[in-house]
């Protein structure tokens, strides 16, 4: 009797990642449309609404200052939502994961598949806002193609920690506490609306700190046709917070399931 042949540790995640794709295909116009409905209401209603009564920061109107911001929140949003609701749907409520454990896929292709589409919906996410924000004229030079690498990265980000929640849930109403203690509050002070130095030295720092930040402080440079300053330190924050959520989520996950 012959056996499957053994998948790579490689590209095992592969048909985790097109299972999800395949699913969402079937809505992608609407899924991205309402992705965007949400975040371009911000912009315009508070880009355009109190941009009016705002000076200019750093040397651009309040819009082009927010439409940086926006694109980071929903990529944020986007991974957030997909790593915690769709996932712990697919592995609690459909029992989606159980299924595929019983094939020659382990858990580490599981999960590193739901990182990697998790990553992919949140850069769908961002890049549908960053044309529509370069449709507005709010972005300058050739530059900002290389806020899409700096948009993934905040999705992987956000993706490995969301997994960790996901893997602690019991329920669906737990994702309220992520959202309630985490990402709202990061949200405020880590320059999506504001630049944070206009907070309290302690609160200043901590903001810079996060990871929704050092999101931010990559793509908006590179939306103002600048290249960002300490590119290494802001790719190495969210690169190794990646990995080491990821390590701490597959063990929790694990130990759930396993």
């Amino acid at each position: 009797m012959s056996h499957p042949a053994p998948l790579s540790p490689l590209t095992g995640w592969l048909p985790v990642w097109r299972r999800n794709f395949l699913v969402w295909k079937k809505l992608a116009l609407p899924s991205i449309l309402g992705n965007l409905a949400d975040p371009m209401i911000y912009m315009l209603g508070l880009g355009y609404g109190l941009g009016a009564l705002l000076p200019t920061l750093d040397g651009q109107p309040y819009v082009a200052f927010l439409a940086a911001g926006i694109i980071c929140s929903s990529t944020m949003n986007a991974a957030t939502f997909e790593a915690l609701y769709s996932a712990f749907s697919r592995m609690h409520v459909q029992k989606t994961w159980e299924a595929i454990l019983n094939t020659p896929l382990g858990m580490n292709d599981v999960l590193l598949g739901e990182l990697a589409w998790a990553a992919t919906k949140s850069l769908l996410s961002g890049a549908a806002i960053l044309v529509v924000v370069s449709a507005m004229g709010l972005t300058q030079g050739s530059l900002v193609l290389w806020a899409l690498p700096a948009i993934l990265l905040t999705g992987l980000a956000f993706a490995a920690l969301g997994l960790i929640w996901n893997a602690l849930a019991p329920s669906y109403d737990f994702f309220m506490y992520y959202f309630t203690l985490f990402i709202t509050p990061m949200t405020l002070i880590s320059g999506v609306f504001f630049p944070t130095h206009q907070l309290p030295g302690w609160l200043a720092t901590v903001g810079t700190w996060l990871p929704l930040a050092h999101g931010v402080a990559l793509v908006r440079p590179l939306l103002n046709g600048q290249v960002p300053t300490e590119i290494p330190t802001h790719v190495g924050a969210l690169l190794t917070l990646t990995m080491l959520s990821y390590v701490i989520a597959l063990a929790l996950t694990r130990r759930r399931l396993m």
